[in-house]
């Protein structure tokens, strides 16, 4: 018997009823089609198992006990099928051995015949509200896996990581997402990353650095203006709050707004309406902010540069992004990925497999300008490579010139750990055995505590306990 299908288009979701019996099929397909659902039928688990195999169902209502394979058997078929599958199991013998048995083997839930029609409508919305969320989820991860791909964000520190489930966490949402960190670490990176892996993906991504705006022109900038709302206002126009409805705003440096911009974007914030210059009838918005800065804004608060009722509603969920020195394990891989990057823009060749004297310098390096200055070197190197490789030649002076050594490590290794150069010494070496000693120092002197470890040391934890793992230091003499 061919699989029975109501072709239906419905909104609400898509319901697959496999029962051997044909007066319940038929039971649950009138009730649920009257909510608005779309109701596809099969007599038997195999013939659901091969009408999922050709469309996914926001849920399946499963009998337990039918001829050929058994429900709880189909149950698990169908998760092979889709691991996220919402599997609703209907029995008239279910006892609770039935019931844990079924939950058991992944089942969204379990209902008892005879039923309420209440029973199947709620169980299948929350069935088909649990779908959605779980699509939604896998499709920020695509999204954000996609940006990570691109080379858009490069990290493979514990650190990184972190920022990249945190970003994944936020992104579905709408409240508002303070990014801090200092100059070129990517900040506005990672709010690209948040807007492109949300379900605003395909709205506008409108940025604005208020340190680049005069003052006097950035409410106008922010809420737009109408014709002769001031000297010079010709014509009227839209504001980037606007530009960006349904979208996302991105404020960069968000600690250089003067005072009054701040009351202004705070009533955005609260109120989700604006009213532009000149003009008396508020406009309502749909726009997720993201802010960012590399100044410390508790401390501006503290001095009364900045409002504390805007910083604590922009500071919803803060993201600090590390700086470079912080996580060197990801010097690498930025690199390579710059490399990529500037062979493309510059018609070269140079090998991606960085040397390792190369890499030792630019791991010893304190990198002040972060990322950006990473970059900033690698297109350089590229550019001037004599042949198919970054040599230490290609590099910047100072990060290439191991006599800098208090410049060429943040780590705090110093002229002073090397007394005598006589014959000459191993550069990297003495970096190396310095960084060691001073990891070991710090570890004894806090009993092996990692964290007030990294605090004597200034320096993330993670980034402690990665190169612990490096050098595989123990307390153990």
């Amino acid at each position: 018997m061919p699989l029975k299908t109501d072709r239906r288009i419905a909104k609400k979701g898509s319901v697959l009823i496999v029962d051997d019996e044909e007066i319940m099929r038929e039971v649950l397909e009138t009730l649920l089609s009257s909510e608005g659902y779309r109701v596809d039928l099969a007599k038997t688990g195999e013939e659901g198992l091969e009408a999922y195999g050709r469309r996914a169902y926001d849920v399946v209502l499963l009998d337990v006990s039918m001829p050929g394979i058994g429900g709880l058997r189909a149950l698990e078929e169908f998760l092979k099928i889709d691991s996220d599958a919402v599997v609703v199991m209907i029995t008239a013998y279910a006892t609770f051995d039935t019931a844990i048995a079924a939950w058991e083997h992944g089942a969204f839930g379990c209902i008892r015949k005879p039923f309420q029609n209440e029973q199947i409508t709620g169980t299948v919305a929350a069935g088909i509200k649990r779908r959605r969320k779980e699509e939604e989820r896998r499709t920020l991860r695509r999204a954000m896996s996609r940006a990570v791909d691109r080379g858009a964000i490069v990290g493979r520190s514990d650190i990184m990581q972190e920022v990249f489930r945190l970003v994944e966490q936020v992104a579905p949402a709408r409240s508002t997402v303070l990014i801090t960190g200092e100059s070129g670490t990517g900040k506005e990176l990672i709010a690209k990353a948040i807007h492109e892996s949300s379900m605003r993906a395909g709205k506008p991504f409108v940025t604005v650095n208020s340190s680049n705006i005069p003052s006097e022109l950035l409410e106008s900038e922010l809420f737009g203006h109408t014709r002769g709302a001031f000297t010079g206002a010709v014509a009227a126009k839209k504001g980037l709050f606007e530009v960006a409805d349904g979208g996302s705003i991105f404020l960069d440096e968000i600690g250089d707004i003067p005072p009054e911009t701040q009351v202004r974007l705070l009533r955005v914030i609260q109120e989700r309406e604006f009213t532009p210059l000149g003009d008396t009838t508020p406009r309502r918005v749909d726009v997720r902010i993201i802010a960012a800065t590399n100044i410390d804004l508790k401390e501006a608060v503290k001095q009364g540069a900045f409002r504390e009722d805007l910083y604590y509603r922009l500071a919803v969920v803060p993201i600090e992004l590390p700086p470079l020195r912080d996580r060197r394990e990801d010097i690498l891989p930025l690199a390579q990925h710059f490399i990529e990057k500037y062979n493309e823009e510059n018609a070269r060749h140079i090998s991606q497999q960085v040397v390792p004297e190369v890499l030792a310098l630019l791991e010893a390096y304190s990198w002040p300008g972060n990322v950006r200055e990473l970059e900033n070197a690698i297109e350089r190197a590229v550019v001037i490579a004599p042949g198919d490789e970054v040599t230490r030649e290609c590099l910047r002076p100072e990060i290439s010139d191991p006599r800098s050594v208090a410049a060429a490590s943040e780590a705090g290794a110093s002229l002073a750990a090397v007394h005598d150069l006589g014959g000459g010494i191993n550069f990297y070496d003495q970096v190396r055995r310095f960084e060691i000693d001073l990891i070991r120092r710090a570890l004894e002197q806090t009993g092996g505590h990692q964290s007030r470890a990294a605090r004597l040391l200034g320096m993330n934890a993670t980034t402690l306990n990665s190169k612990i793992k490096t050098y595989r230091i123990s307390l153990r003499p």
